[in-house]
């Protein structure tokens, strides 16, 4: 493939700063077009103009204005989801592909090692949210050796990671990783809750997954596991297991009581993950940011080099 494609980034916070630090030094399919904010002195802006990129702090319009607009083939949305709609409008009027790390959901959901081959040709690509980076792999690990009932994730991240748009977006976060799991992850029903965590110094952000499924090889289920976290670690290193997947089984005689689900007949997974980011802009404890910009540029590279194959 012939050259790099540009890219413009939307909102020059925390996400959209790593991500141009990420687009900058790891990427051969991707260059950094434009940075584009609406607080003048974000330093996301203020790091964009060091390094010499078109900026603007009149937001995705005001990019809209410049000659830069024309040479975009990508555009990376780390705003909010209230936003992400006018964003999204803009693009399609004007036929450029956008990426959104937003949970607006207006796009399919795409993680990457599950379901990204599905919708390389989608102009609006959402990237769910962290904490469905994180865990939908594991429903689906679990999924396709178990069909799963129902599937129920706690994400915890450091209150120090969780920004203005992140605490914005908190019931978002709740509906669309829940509609994730269900939808890519495989579940008949799934829950998520969001913990921030206010310990100091720190703390990575840490996943626990659990799964109700059919009755099935409980190695099987761990073997699958165990592969697709290092599928996941092919673009976040920081990515692993804290222990080894814990099985119970629920029986005729033994079964498991649910609230308002009846009793369940079948095999519990819980899995317990931890996810260090790579420090590219953010403080390795941002795990949770770190997942979501890995894994939107891993999704950029593959759609980017699917159009320029076919032109």
């Amino acid at each position: 493939m012939a050259g790099k494609a540009k890219v413009a980034i939307v909102g020059s916070g925390n996400i959209g700063t790593d991500l141009m630090i990420k687009v900058m030094r790891t990427s051969d399919t991707l260059e950094m077009g434009a940075m584009v904010g609406i607080e003048p002195d974000s330093d996301g802006l203020a790091r964009a103009k060091k390094f010499g990129f078109a900026t603007t702090h009149e937001g995705l319009d005001g990019l809209t204005k410049m000659p830069e607009w024309k040479d975009i083939k990508l555009v990376f949305d780390a705003t909010s989801a209230g936003a992400h709609k006018h964003n999204a409008t803009l693009c399609e009027k004007d036929n450029k592909m956008i990426i959104d790390l937003t949970p607006a959901a207006i796009g399919p959901y795409v993680v990457p090692v599950v379901n990204m081959d599905e919708h390389l040709d989608a102009n609006n690509i959402n990237m769910v949210t962290c904490g469905g980076q994180a865990t939908i792999p594991m429903v689906h690990a679990v999924n396709r050796v178990s069909t799963v009932q129902y599937s129920e994730i706690v994400a915890s991240i450091s209150s120090k990671s969780a920004g203005p748009g992140t605490r914005a977006n908190i019931d978002e976060f709740t509906e669309t990783t829940s509609k994730g799991l269900e939808v890519v992850g495989g579940a008949a029903q799934g829950k998520a809750i969001i913990v921030l965590n206010p310990a100091e110094p720190p703390l990575v952000m840490r996943d626990t997954v659990y799964t109700l499924s059919d009755d099935a090889d409980q190695d099987e289920i761990a073997k699958s596991v165990e592969n697709m976290v290092q599928e996941v670690q092919s673009y976040v290193p920081g990515y692993r297991l804290k222990q080894e997947v814990q099985f119970e089984r629920f029986g005729s005689n033994n079964p498991l009581h649910i609230p308002g689900r009846g009793d369940f007949e079948g095999v519990k997974s819980s899995i317990f993950l931890e996810v260090e980011g790579a420090g590219h802009y953010l403080p390795t404890y941002a795990g949770n940011l770190d997942i979501m910009t890995s894994a939107a540029m891993r999704t950029a590279e593959k759609v980017i080099e699917r159009r320029m194959a076919t032109v």
